[in-house]
């Protein structure tokens, strides 16, 4: 038996704990699924997995953790997958690339390469998720649709960029904030405090979602350019078993944010049943790239506003 089978087959047997001292909820879980959920769409989401519990809450506090057997660092680049990002345990890496079709990771000796494996294939068509109306089936309906679209002008794409933020986000007294861009000047630009009591920075991101959906006629087709993960999954892959669960996940728990989901579907129906499609392009945040930056910027204004910080 090679050394890898046999450690694969020890490390089932282990009880795992998952430190996460930066993400929606600061804590120690024993459970993956509840540390995904703490990190999935946060920016900046720090985290890793120990074998004791007392390593992973110094872990938290900022203490300095010893491995008790120490092993060459390993970098898992997720290009294609649920959460592109790059992982230091292959567990989680697994995660994010199961039941998806055609996922690009790799591993690495260093963060560096993974992070320039997962940044060389972020353009790529697999990262996009479009909705789209289903296409006639018979041969005869095709041609009649596409002598149709012949006489009828061109619809017309609207692309927007949208972003949350929540300042202290996951913290008592967090502040979130909306940023829709959609030009310099324009005047459908928004940048607001998100509304409710729930402040976190998920809410934010799909509040961004849905007021860009808001704000283009039904009639255009809209393009909406984020770099929220967890918002694009929600509307276009989750929501279908959360909606046959009665919107209750798969620990029958209700699903968080359920109230701007739905509206956000809502929505897209509406303008598939009108002719015009609704399309998600996944980009990566913080990557200098004008138009993502400019959101940030309305989604952070938006934040301070709301309590009188701006």
């Amino acid at each position: 038996m090679s050394s890898g089978s046999k450690k694969r087959k020890l490390d089932e047997g282990v009880q795992k704990y998952y430190a996460v001292k930066a993400g929606h909820t600061i804590s120690v879980f024993e459970d993956w699924s509840k540390c995904q959920e703490s990190i999935t769409g946060y920016k900046g989401a720090v985290f890793k997995s120990f074998t004791t519990e007392q390593d992973a809450k110094d872990f938290v506090a900022g203490k300095a953790v010893k491995s008790s057997t120490p092993k060459e660092p390993r970098f898992y680049g997720v290009a294609i997958g649920k959460v592109p990002g790059v992982y230091e345990e292959w567990t989680e890496a697994q995660e994010q690339i199961a039941g998806v079709k055609g996922p690009k990771y790799k591993k690495f000796a260093t963060r560096k390469e993974a992070e320039a494996f997962v940044e060389e294939h972020d353009t790529t068509a697999e990262s996009k998720v479009t909705t789209t109306l289903p296409q006639p089936s018979s041969k005869r309906a095709k041609i009649a649709e596409t002598s149709k679209r012949k006489d009828m002008p061109s619809i017309k794409e609207v692309k927007v960029y949208t972003d949350g933020s929540s300042l202290g986000n996951g913290k008592i007294g967090a502040q979130a904030g909306v940023g829709v861009f959609f030009g310099d000047n324009d005047r459908r630009n928004v940048s607001e405090p998100l509304q409710g009591t729930a402040q976190t920075n998920q809410r934010a991101e799909l509040t961004a979602v849905l007021r860009a959906l808001e704000i283009v006629p039904l009639k255009d087709n809209i393009r909406i350019i984020t770099d929220s993960n967890y918002s694009i999954n929600c509307v276009t892959v989750w929501y279908k078993s959360w909606a046959k669960n009665g919107w209750q996940n798969s620990k029958h728990q209700d699903v968080m944010n359920q109230d701007i989901i739905r509206s956000i579907r809502a929505l897209i129906e509406r303008r598939d049943a009108g002719g015009a499609q609704t399309s998600f392009e996944w980009i990566k945040g913080h990557s200098n790239h004008p138009s993502n930056e400019a959101a940030d910027k309305l989604a952070v204004a938006g934040a301070r506003r709301s309590d009188g910080r701006d």
